[in-house]
């Protein structure tokens, strides 16, 4: 079955980049050893240790999730705690994964913009020392934030060093972690030197089930890969999950990629900021467009294109771009929303 328009509910709704496909294909040539044991996943640990910086462990699992979880497991014993931002998916979209598997508690912190900042995170740190309480712990940021904001390098830093003088470690969720690179024009190791252990997601730019857990702190790197068979993700033919990185990492495809669909999103927002009727919600950093509408122009907007409402009680939508958004697909949708709002 072919879609007759590209969706705006999710870069998830994208397929896999031709360049990712070719290469499994590649990597799907003759018998090699299981686990990790073969020279695709050698080759793309080398890549990716070079593209973050760190000597560290490399380890490729299949979907987000289970990239929090296990970099969180490196971070935390069950009476340990989390702070996190209220909307971070590790809180919202997990389904207590954090809880069930690690026996972690979550301490939310609201953040209007998604981010987290020294002074927030300060105020989940009462309790320590308290046989009574979880003691809070390591800090999870997401680099792009469920929110579609990005936090500056400064930022990064600047949380990153109270975490460092506060006895806290810092994990980096970067599902999006290619979009926030491509937006700040930076490297990814200038990124992931805030935090012990990130991700680097895959799946949202061009993969097809592949996320990497980084690690930084290379003191916390040697329970991992007991972590990661434990929590069911260790691949048995792991060259498929890391020749996609390959084909990511070459020339850097996860750059390109990425900084296409801020691009797209960044037209998507251009077009409709002037709009009657509609309001933009959040920076438009990478490519998530946050905006108010009315609700009966939501309802006639999703009768023939698929986008996500993200706030029910407030009419906000969100609209994604993908690294297969085109300028055409853009304009077809902003002229959706001119007519639907013309009409009132």
């Amino acid at each position: 079955m072919t879609a007759s328009r590209k969706s705006f509910g999710s870069d998830n709704h994208a397929g896999a980049h031709d360049a990712v496909l070719r290469m499994i294909g590649e990597a799907n040539a003759g018998h090699l050893p299981a686990y990790g044991a073969d020279p695709w996943t050698a080759r793309a640990t080398g890549q990716l240790r070079d593209a973050f910086g760190t000597s560290g462990g490399i380890f490729f699992v299949f979907n987000g999730t289970a990239a929090n979880i296990l970099g969180l497991s490196l971070l935390v014993r069950p009476f340990e705690a989390v702070i996190c931002a209220e909307s971070s998916h590790l809180n919202v979209d997990e389904c207590g994964a954090a809880e069930r598997v690690l026996g972690s508690k979550l301490l939310q912190v609201p953040a209007p913009d998604g981010k987290l900042t020294p002074e927030l995170v300060a105020s989940r740190l009462s309790g320590r020392g308290d046989e009574h309480r979880a003691q809070p712990r390591a800090v999870a940021i997401a680099q792009v934030t469920e929110l579609g904001t990005c936090y500056t390098i400064r930022e990064l830093r600047d949380l990153a060093e109270f975490c460092q003088a506060s006895d806290l470690r810092l994990y980096l969720d970067g599902a999006r972690l290619a979009n926030a690179a491509a937006h700040l024009g930076c490297q990814l190791s200038e990124l992931a030197a805030c935090a012990d252990v990130l991700s680097f997601g895959g799946t949202k730019n061009g993969a097809l089930a592949a996320e990497a857990v980084i690690v930084m702190n290379e003191e916390l790197g040697s329970e991992a890969p007991f972590q990661r068979k434990q929590q069911m993700q260790l691949a048995s033919k792991m060259r498929y999950l890391a020749a996609q990185f390959v084909a990511l990492l070459d020339d850097e495809l996860w750059r390109r990629s990425a900084g296409h669909a801020n691009a797209m999103a960044a037209r998507l927002a251009d077009g409709v900021r002037s709009l009657p009727g509609v309001e933009l919600r959040q920076a438009v950093d990478a490519n998530a467009v946050f905006a108010a509408l009315d609700a009966s122009h939501v309802r006639s907007l999703q009768r023939s294109w698929d986008f996500h409402v993200w706030d029910s009680a407030e009419n906000v939508v969100r609209w994604m771009t993908a690294f297969d958004t085109t300028e055409a697909d853009v304009d077809a949708f902003v002229a959706a929303v001119r007519t639907v709002t013309a009409a009132g």
